[in-house]
C-alpha cells in the first residue's frame, strides 16, 4: 500500500510507454494499472520472444473500457526507427524487456546483451531526444524507469543489501542487467535524463514462464514428472508477489526522486527447499517427485534487499507468502490451457538441454 508520497511526477492521465509488456512483470503492470480506470494511457512495445505472450494481455484487450486506453505494438527495442517515435509520443517509459532467465543466459548469452545493454541504450538516446524537444517547448521531460533485478548484488550471505552497495552480477543475464542500470546512471550524469531503477527480488505470481521454479515445478508436479531442484535446495530467496512488484514499480514511477535506485525487497526469506515443500502440499503431491540434480554454474547462494528506502517513498508490499502461494498454484490449476502452450514448441529440446543430463545424474532429495 502507498503511504503519503508527495506530490506525483506524473500527471493521472500521462502516456506511458511499456516495453517487454507483454511478459510476466510487465503485463501484471499493465493489467493493474489500467484496471485502476485513472485515464492512464499505455502502449506497449514487446518483441513476443518465448516469454512474451499476448494472451497475459487478454483481459485488457477483452474489456473496452481499457482497451480503448491501451496500443500493442510489436517490435524490437534496439530497433531505433521503431523506438523513436514510441518514446516521443509519451509522457514515461517503463522497461520491462530482458531476457530474465540465468539458465538461459549460460546457455546463449548474447540474446541477453542485445536487450539488456543495446536495448536500453537506444531506449535512453529516445528519452534523451524526445525530453529535449519537450523541455524546449516548457513541458516536463520523459520520465524513464529501469526495471532491475536484486540479482546484479551477486550472493548475499549475510545482512541485506543496500542501495549503494557494490554491484557484482554472478551470471551472464545479471551483468547485462547491471550494464543496462549503468547506463541509465550515465545519461543522467551526462545528459540529465530524467531517470529511475528498481530492484526487484524473485518475482512469483499468475502468468509467470514455465521455465521458473514455482510454475515448473507446479506444472510438473501436476503431471507427476519429476521436479528438478538445484543442489541441496538451501539457496535462499525474498519472495516477491508479481502485483505487489508491478505496484511498486509504478510507485517508484510517479514518486521516485530523479537518478535514484529503489530495492523492492519481498514479504518471505525461504530457500528453495520450503517453497518446493509448500507448492507440493497446495497441491497434494509427494516429496518423492523432487530429484536433486547437480547445481548450475555460479547459481548465488542467497539474495536479501533492505527495502527502507522503497518504505520511505510511502510503499509497502500487501501480499503475504502464503497467500500469493496459493493464489499462484490455483491459477495453474485452472489455466492449463495457457501453461501446457508455453510448454509447446521448442519447450523439449531446451528441457533436454538443460535437465536431460542433470536428471540422469540426479538423487533422493
Amino acid at each position: 500500500m502507498a503511504a503519503d508520497a508527495g506530490p506525483a511526477r506524473l500527471g493521472r492521465e500521462a502516456r506511458i510507454l511499456v516495453t517487454g509488456g507483454a511478459g510476466f512483470i510487465g503485463s501484471a503492470y499493465v493489467r493493474d494499472v489500467l484496471a485502476r480506470a485513472d485515464g492512464t494511457r499505455i502502449t506497449v512495445l514487446d518483441k513476443l520472444t518465448y516469454a512474451g505472450n499476448r494472451a497475459n494481455l487478454a483481459a485488457v484487450e477483452g474489456d473496452p473500457d481499457q482497451a480503448g486506453r491501451y496500443t500493442f505494438v510489436q517490435g524490437d527495442i534496439a530497433d531505433p526507427e521503431l523506438v523513436g517515435p514510441l518514446v516521443a509520443d509519451a509522457d514515461a517509459v517503463v522497461n520491462f524487456a530482458a531476457e530474465s532467465h540465468v539458465d538461459r543466459s549460460i546457455l546463449d548469452p548474447e540474446a541477453f546483451l542485445r536487450t539488456g545493454v543495446i536495448g536500453v541504450h537506444i531506449l535512453l538516446e529516445a528519452v534523451r531526444a524526445a525530453s529535449a524537444e519537450r523541455v524546449g517547448a516548457g513541458r516536463p521531460p520523459v520520465r524513464y524507469l529501469q526495471v532491475s533485478t536484486d540479482e546484479v548484488y551477486g550472493a548475499v550471505l549475510e545482512g541485506r543489501s543496500h542501495e549503494t552497495d557494490v554491484l557484482a552480477p554472478r551470471s551472464p543475464y545479471s551483468a547485462a542487467k547491471a550494464a543496462g542500470e549503468l547506463l541509465v546512471h550515465s545519461y543522467v550524469v551526462t545528459h540529465g535524463v530524467d531517470a529511475v531503477v528498481t530492484r526487484g527480488s524473485n518475482t512469483y505470481g499468475p502468468f509467470h514462464h514455465p521455465e521458473k521454479l514455482i510454475p515448473l515445478f507446479v506444472t510438473n508436479a501436476i503431471d507427476d514428472l519429476p521436479l528438478p531442484m538445484y543442489g541441496d535446495g538451501l539457496q535462499e530467496r525474498d519472495w516477491l508477489y508479481v502485483s505487489d512488484h508491478a505496484g511498486a514499480i509504478d510507485h517508484v514511477l510517479r514518486y521516485g526522486a530523479s537518478g535514484e535506485t529503489y530495492n523492492v525487497p519481498g514479504s518471505a526469506e525461504m530457500t528453495n527447499r520450503d517453497v518446493v515443500r509448500a507448492l507440493l502440499d497446495r497441491l497434494g503431491k509427494p516429496w518423492s517427485l523432487v530429484r536433486s540434480v547437480p547445481d548450475r554454474p555460479g547459481h548465488d547462494r542467497r539474495y536479501a534487499l533492505d527495502g527502507a528506502k522503497l518504505a520511505a517513498l510511502g510503499w509497502r508490499n500487501r501480499t503475504s507468502f502464503e497467500d500469493g502461494l496459493a493464489a499462484t498454484v490455483d491459477w495453474f490449476r485452472a489455466n492449463e490451457a495457457w501453461w501446457r502452450a508455453g510448454k509447446s514448441g521448442d519447450w523439449d529440446a531446451y528441457y533436454q538441454r538443460q535437465y536431460g543430463d542433470r536428471l540422469a545424474a540426479s538423487t533422493e532429495a
